[in-house]
């Protein structure tokens, strides 16, 4: 082999060596400026929908998740409790929900896509007070005698049935706000997201 076929070696060799050190320098010199083009952890927890599991929660029940740092209530009402929702329309401020404060496809009775999930921001539409859960009938739970149950707002006395729809001559001056929802699967919903036709 010639000197001069051993000098192009080694040449070709430091060419490709210093472009490999070069172009893995230049990645890790984009990562940071790549990442701060991300939204940050505190921007996703602003907006981003939220996924949650369902599967676990049996009829009667209710969970609380956060979406945008708002509670939000997931409710799976029993067939009891859905029972006593035309019984109170007379009642309610808003029976039909006519105030926009639900996705079209919650614009119904139970104010929910299955009529047994109720998908509702756990915040009272008066001052942003958190209702608390009043679940049993009248006076079990520290209600009046004709209380059917539903949810109780702590600080000025709102009341709402167990669709989250406001009784009348109220603080509250609305129902509680269904956020934009939708089914991923049977027992997954994203809330922050409303697919239409889901």
């Amino acid at each position: 082999m010639s000197t001069e076929s051993k000098m192009d070696c080694g040449r070709r060799r430091l060419i490709i060596a210093t472009a490999a050190v070069g172009g893995a320098g230049a990645v890790v010199a984009m990562v940071p400026f790549l990442s701060s083009m991300l939204p940050s952890e505190r921007a996703k927890a602003a907006g981003a929908p939220v996924e949650v599991d369902i599967g676990s929660v049996g009829p009667g029940q209710m969970i609380t998740v956060e979406w945008r740092g708002k509670p939000v209530w997931v409710f799976n009402r029993n067939q009891e409790m859905l029972d006593t929702l035309p019984k109170l329309d007379g009642v309610l401020a808003d029976p039909k929900s006519e105030v926009d404060h639900q996705p079209a496809n919650c614009k119904n009775e139970t104010r929910s896509i299955k009529p047994n999930v109720l998908v509702a921001v756990g915040i009272c539409t008066h001052l942003g007070c958190s209702p608390s859960s009043k679940f049993q009938h009248g006076p079990a739970d520290g209600m009046a005698a004709d209380w059917l149950g539903g949810f109780l707002c702590p600080c000025h006395g709102s009341t709402f049935d167990f669709a989250g729809r406001v009784f009348k001559s109220m603080p509250a001056p609305s129902n509680l706000i269904v956020p934009p929802h939708t089914y991923l699967t049977d027992t997954r919903i994203l809330i922050g997201e409303d697919k239409k036709g889901a």
